[in-house]
């Protein structure tokens, strides 16, 4: 095992300021509280699938396009790969049952498996399916 010394020097600085007053009106900025702004969105495309995120998928990328395979036996028989703007320019493949049984969207489920498609990938023309407890997912790539 190798330990890493502890540095030298700190870049550690804050400040306090205990004063009751200042902690009874808001922390000291009269008040007002700040308004939050919308982060800009860090990935333009992204494939979600009804998995866990520690779920066991091998990815591979071929001259045609990326494929996603994850052998899973709780899935439905017909699954289709709908691709969802979320945003003008940020897309999002989201793998879903194919005879229009929707999903309880109002559920946020973050524990999902999700992988950052590369900018040369085309979502909108995702495909799935789900063969002999495998489910396949083939995006293709942009000429």
């Amino acid at each position: 095992m190798r330990v890493h010394p502890a540095p030298r020097k700190r870049n550690i600085a804050f400040r306090c300021d205990a004063s009751p007053r200042l902690s009874a009106a808001g922390a000291g900025d009269g008040g007002r509280q700040k308004k939050l702004r919308r982060l800009p969105h860090i990935f333009s495309k992204v494939l979600e699938l009804p998995l866990g995120s520690d779920a066991d998928v091998s990815f591979e990328e071929g001259p045609d396009g990326f494929r996603f395979v994850a052998a899973t036996d709780d899935l439905w028989d017909d699954v289709r790969a709908h691709a969802i703007e979320i945003h003008p320019g940020v897309m999002k493949v989201v793998v879903r049952d194919g005879h229009g049984k929707e999903e309880e969207e109002e559920e946020l489920d973050l524990d999902r498996w999700r992988f950052r498609l590369p900018p040369s990938s085309r979502p909108a023309l995702a495909t799935a399916a789900y063969t002999d407890g495998e489910l396949v997912v083939t995006i293709p790539k942009a000429e």
